[in-house]
C-alpha cells in the first residue's frame, strides 16, 4: 500500500536523547568528579518528564515545563549538588540540543522524496524546530500535541493529525518506537511501523524493546523501514 503521508514520533524514535543528555551531564561543572550512574540520572529524568505529561488533556504547561520540574526532582533524588541558575537553565536546554539518530536524516530524504513527512510528537514546536535544525532534519509540518492540547495517546491527539493533513487515518504511516503510540494510532485506523531502537534507554535497554502486536511494517532500522516503505511503491 502506497501511504500519503509518514508521521513520525520523534523524543525517542528520531532523537537519541539518552545519549545526548549523558554527554551533556558529563559536562556539567558543579558535577565534575562526583561519581554518580549518568545513564541511571538521564533515564530517571526522562521517566520523571513522561509521567508529567503523557495522556494530558489541555494542560496549562507544555514538555518543557516538565523537563525543568523533573530535572529538579532528579538533582535532589540523587543527592547531588544543586546547580546555579545558568547552570540549571544551561542542562535544562540540552533538550533542544539533542542529536537525531544518525540513521535518520538520510531515510527520511528518501521518504520524502516520494511521500509529505510530518513530525508528530509530544516536544514543544519550538524544540523540534531546534533540533531539527541542528540536525539538518526537513519536515513538511510539524505537529505537536502541544499545538492540539491534547497528548498521546488520546484518541483526539491522532484524529486531530490526521484531520490537519487532510487525510483519512489510513492514508497515514505512523512511525514509532514505543508501542503505546503505535497501539493508539491503529485504534484510530492509521497504519503503523514499528522501528526498532536498541539504544533508546542506554545500557538499560528499552521498556518495549519488541513490537506487542502485529504492525504494518516492524523494521530493524531506518534503512529498513526505508526499503520496505519504498519498494510498496
Amino acid at each position: 500500500m502506497r501511504y500519503d503521508a509518514l508521521a513520525f514520533d520523534t523524543g525517542g524514535t528520531v532523537l537519541d536523547w539518552h545519549g545526548s543528555l549523558v554527554g551533556e551531564l558529563a559536562r556539567v561543572p558543579a558535577w565534575q568528579g562526583v561519581s554518580f550512574d549518568r545513564h541511571a540520572f538521564a533515564n530517571a529524568w526522562r521517566r520523571g518528564t513522561m509521567r508529567g505529561i503523557v495522556g494530558q488533556a489541555q494542560p496549562t504547561f507544555n514538555m518543557d515545563d516538565m523537563h525543568l520540574q523533573s530535572l529538579d526532582e532528579t538533582v535532589k533524588a540523587f543527592g547531588l549538588p544543586a546547580l546555579d541558575p545558568p547552570s540549571r537553565h544551561d542542562l535544562w536546554r540540552a533538550w533542544h540540543r539533542l542529536r537525531a539518530w544518525p540513521d535518520f536524516a538520510p531515510a527520511l530524504a528518501l521518504l520524502r522524496a516520494r511521500v509529505p513527512v510530518v513530525s508528530f510528537t509530544m516536544l514543544p514546536t519550538a524544540l523540534v524546530i531546534d533540533v531539527s535544525r541542528r540536525n539538518g532534519i526537513i519536515w513538511d509540518a510539524i505537529v505537536s500535541c502541544e499545538m492540539i492540547g491534547i497528548y498521546k495517546p488520546h484518541r483526539e491527539a491522532y484524529v486531530t493529525a490526521a484531520r490537519w493533513m487532510n487525510l483519512a487515518p489510513e492514508r497515514i504511516l505512523m512511525v514509532a518506537c514505543h508501542n503505546f503510540d503505535l497501539n493508539a494510532a491503529h485504534a484510530v485506523g492509521l497504519r503503523t511501523a514499528f522501528v526498532a531502537r536498541p539504544d533508546e534507554w542506554g545500557p538499560a535497554g528499552p521498556p518495549d524493546p519488541h513490537p506487542n502486536m502485529a504492525y504494518d511494517h516492524v523494521a530493524a532500522d531506518f534503512d529498513d523501514l526505508c526499503h520496505q516503505v519504498l519498494s510498496k511503491d
